[in-house]
């Protein structure tokens, strides 16, 4: 069962943690690409970008390449606060290919090679566009976010599919606007505070991505929340790039 094999916070102790986000997160039982949903199989075509570990481009690669071999590419993580400073989590649809039914960050996904290449940029207009795709929202601007720092891990969802990422987040603060979430890729969405957070991470009932868990694990997280007001203040140097497993 995928309950069995994708990452449950509570079920980790200190010292196997690290341990654990390395292994593969393998299935008992492989996963055939031929039950792919339609939908998801259409965005396999995608041209995402590959890069070398100090985020230099390679090349484009198909996203279905890049989640099968695994190849590092880039990708983004946002964290969206509204006005009471709660995050809007979102739990990740039943058709999703990699790590789906897991609660995460507000949105994750990729810029896309050739149109959203371009370093920082790039990324805030992918994040743009993911943001209306996923959750309907169209009223934060590349101007609102903030991106933190950049991050890579690596992840494996079952015997078939991984995601290498070399993740920018960004925090998007005083939201306020409504949002309409695409069912076909966002399953659930709340907005918590810091103790609803650690509830359900501690109460062991909840399923993860792991990449949230990594953010959540090493405070990286939690530095962000307590620094909502002067975000600048805890960026990261733009010459640093932080393996989280």
């Amino acid at each position: 069962m995928l309950r069995n094999f994708i990452l449950k916070f509570s079920s980790l102790n200190n010292c196997s943690f690290l341990h654990l986000t390395k292994k593969s997160f393998l299935m008992s039982t492989a996963v055939s690409t031929d039950s792919v949903d339609p939908i998801q199989e259409q965005y396999l075509t995608e041209s995402c970008i590959q890069v070398d570990r100090n985020d230099g481009i390679i090349g484009p690669v198909s996203k279905r390449e890049c989640h099968m071999n695994p190849l590092l590419h880039r990708a983004f993580s946002v964290f969206i606060f509204d006005k009471e400073r709660r995050m809007l989590l979102q739990k990740r649809s039943s058709t999703k290919i990699t790590f789906p039914l897991v609660w995460t960050n507000s949105c994750c996904s990729h810029p896309l090679f050739g149109i959203e290449q371009n370093g920082v940029d790039g990324v805030k207009v992918a994040a743009k566009r993911k943001l209306l795709h996923e959750l309907g929202i169209n009223t934060v601007n590349v101007g609102d976010m903030e991106v933190m720092g950049r991050f890579i891990y690596l992840a494996r969802s079952d015997s078939i599919w991984v995601e290498h990422e070399l993740d920018y987040a960004i925090i998007v603060t005083n939201f306020d606007a409504t949002f309409k979430p695409n069912p076909e890729e966002v399953s659930e969405v709340r907005f918590v505070t810091p103790d609803e957070l650690s509830e359900m991470f501690i109460g062991g009932k909840e399923l993860f991505s792991p990449w949230f868990s990594l953010f959540y694990k090493f405070h990286w997280l939690k530095t962000w929340w307590e620094k909502l007001d002067d975000l600048k203040s805890v960026r990261e140097s733009d010459d640093v790039i932080h393996s989280l497993n």
